[in-house]
């Protein structure tokens, strides 16, 4: 598996992470047995970077791997995250970053995951209140105490990436990003390379819109992320689909699989970038794996983006809940 630094102070991780929330089943049902079967492929297919946050299943992700690393040896790089909660009256979600909450988070994760070091900590979403400034003291503390490895954002803004760089080193932000998904080309994808950052595109495929069998939304159950999201609703959905399709018949034209295809894209933006495809299936990420290997040449994107040009997708990538706390820009 070819390798990524994670930040201009690394450590080099390789060029395809494993994103696992979808061990919450935000998706459908999965088990611990499948879980541990992706992680035991994605240790054979030389994956090392490993992606959970507190909140995917309020500790089942992080539970899960922690119960296969005490079973097997395995050189993963773990990233997590903190700073989302929800009121336990009302449900409502909201953000908190203060020292308190993410030490008392952090101490969660070490010890759902079993370890000691965390390589990899991001702050999930930020509280918008509160200095990014002061969130960096908090992350720079923990760091200090060897606790953490590398500090990292998920949906932040180029202007919050640069006062929080301004501080101390930040080794990695986290977007969605994919070939449906262009906003970091409005300026993320392009500051991360010039500070130094990884750029971690979380789903890569489309949340399952590029595999090789559509997702079909009669078939989500209640708990599905995708029921409430606008681009798998009707008429977006069947829209979204149709413009897919000459996407996938390339892929089949350079004896390729769309997934496959999909991941090399991402990877051409540049040499920071790192896609984490989540998956309960150990067999698709054999696909996901064989991208990295897929050499695009000019011709080749540019056909790829006649077929699938900038803002091609119908719906809004959140529903207005599931946007809540995520930066704005441009």
């Amino acid at each position: 598996m070819k390798q990524r630094p994670l930040g201009s102070s690394g450590p080099d991780v390789s060029a395809l992470g494993l994103g696992c929330w979808n061990f919450a089943g935000p998706y459908g049902p999965t088990s611990e047995t499948e879980s541990h079967e992706t992680l035991a492929a994605a240790k054979d297919l030389g994956i090392t970077l490993i992606d959970t946050a507190n909140v995917y299943g309020m500790g089942v992700s992080e539970k899960v791997i922690g119960s296969y690393l005490r079973k097997h040896k395995a050189e993963f790089r773990i990233a997590t995250k903190a700073g989302i909660r929800r009121d336990p009256s009302t449900g409502v979600r909201y953000f908190d970053n203060s020292p308190e909450h993410l030490r008392g988070e952090l101490e969660n994760s070490l010890r759902n995951l079993g370890i000691d070091h965390i390589d990899l900590f991001y702050i999930h979403r930020r509280e918008a209140d509160r200095p990014i400034e002061e969130v960096m003291d908090t992350l720079q503390r923990f760091k200090q105490e060897g606790k953490i490895g590398g500090i990292g954002f998920s949906e932040i803004s180029p202007a919050s990436l640069r006062l929080a760089h301004a501080v101390s080193p930040v080794s990695a932000v986290q977007s969605e990003y994919s070939l449906w998904s262009r906003q970091p080309d409005l300026g993320m994808v392009q500051a991360c390379q010039h500070l130094g950052v990884a750029f971690v595109a979380f789903s890569p495929l489309g949340r399952g819109v590029f595999g090789a069998q559509a997702p079909d939304p009669a078939s989500f159950g209640e708990g599905d992320f995708r029921k409430a999201n606008p681009r798998f609703v009707d008429p977006n959905f069947s829209r979204n689909m149709a413009a897919i399709e000459p996407f996938k018949a390339y892929a089949r034209s350079l004896e390729t699989t769309p997934i496959a295809l999909a991941i090399a894209w991402l990877l051409s933006r540049g040499p920071h970038v790192i896609p984490i495809p989540g998956t309960r299936s150990a067999f698709h990420l054999q696909d996901c794996a064989d991208g990295v290997s897929l050499q695009l040449t000019p011709s080749h994107l540019a056909e790829i983006e006649k077929i699938l040009p900038a803002g091609f997708a119908h719906g809004d990538r959140y529903s207005a809940d599931q946007a809540m706390g995520v930066e704005g820009y441009c």
